[in-house]
């Protein structure tokens, strides 16, 4: 067998034992998961987040419309906030007129995608997310749900109140190459857009024109460290709606040991250190 192949087939071995372990994960019982670590990686949502293109930030979202100070019966508050705030998911409707017409919402996103063992691969710090960077992370075919970290998490953009276009997302060509060359997919990313600001339509298109792939943005990917995972995410059931905030967990079954470099020689993926 030559080197090709037997690389081939270790990459295909790993995520077989990854997609078995992380599968066992999901069925464990109830003294065995409480051994797994979980990791919340949606943000809280705050008046002080940032929005789309704002300097101001989300600002006021909850209003006390019914209070017991006031003589009602119970306390009861309005919520109003655009869909895609904080951590959030896209559905193709997003850019696509003729999708969103046709009814593909966020409740027609495939759950089974949403939920499953996952990857997270730290980027290059020094540029957007090209073909190029693509290539270089070098993600095992069968591997279908990744999320990116990237200079947004070392930066705490999603911390910081004002918009910042010179976020960390995807070029139209490294959206390109995750579409053809991997079996990705969920795409998440660490800031309100997987596309760069400069890319920011075509690199959407490029992502949500097959309806085969879903955009998770707005992640908090801070202080999570190496591991094996199950990706747990769940958008609201909102009818009609192009995008939903999700609560997003990870949990961790597996423990990665530190050797970083010689888990990229036996794993052919590049997985993340603790920052």
């Amino acid at each position: 067998m030559n080197t090709c192949s037997r690389a081939a087939l270790a990459k295909f071995a790993i995520v077989t034992i990854i997609a078995i372990l992380c599968g066992l994960g999901l069925g464990m019982g109830a003294a065995e998961t409480q051994e797994a670590t979980i990791f919340d990686i949606s943000h809280r949502y705050v008046a002080e987040m940032p929005s789309w293109e704002s300097s101001e930030g989300v600002g006021q979202f909850v209003w006390l419309q019914q209070s017991m100070k006031n003589g009602s019966l119970s306390n009861g508050s309005l919520m109003k906030l655009p869909t895609h705030t904080g951590t959030h998911v896209d559905a193709p409707g997003h850019v696509f007129d003729h999708y969103f017409h046709a009814g593909f919402d966020v409740d027609t996103l495939d759950l089974h995608l949403l939920n499953g063992p996952a990857l997270l691969l730290d980027v290059p710090r020094d540029q957007n997310i090209t073909a190029q960077v693509m290539k270089s992370l070098n993600i095992p075919r069968g591997v279908r749900r990744v999320l990116f970290r990237t200079l947004n998490t070392d930066r705490r953009l999603m911390f910081q109140k004002e918009f910042d276009t010179s976020y960390v997302g995807f070029m139209v060509d490294g959206a390109t190459w995750l579409v053809e060359d991997t079996d990705v997919k969920l795409v998440g990313i660490d800031y309100l857009s997987v596309a760069a600001f400069d890319h920011l339509i075509p690199s959407h298109l490029v992502f949500l024109e097959g309806r085969e792939i879903i955009l998770v943005e707005g992640l908090k990917l801070d202080d999570v460290p190496a591991g094996i995972y199950s990706l747990h995410c769940l958008p609201l059931r909102l009818a009609g709606a192009e995008g939903s905030p999700i609560r997003k967990q990870w949990i961790l079954h597996t423990q990665i040991p530190g050797d970083v470099d010689h888990l990229w020689c036996m794993f052919g993926v590049r997985w993340v250190q603790q920052l």
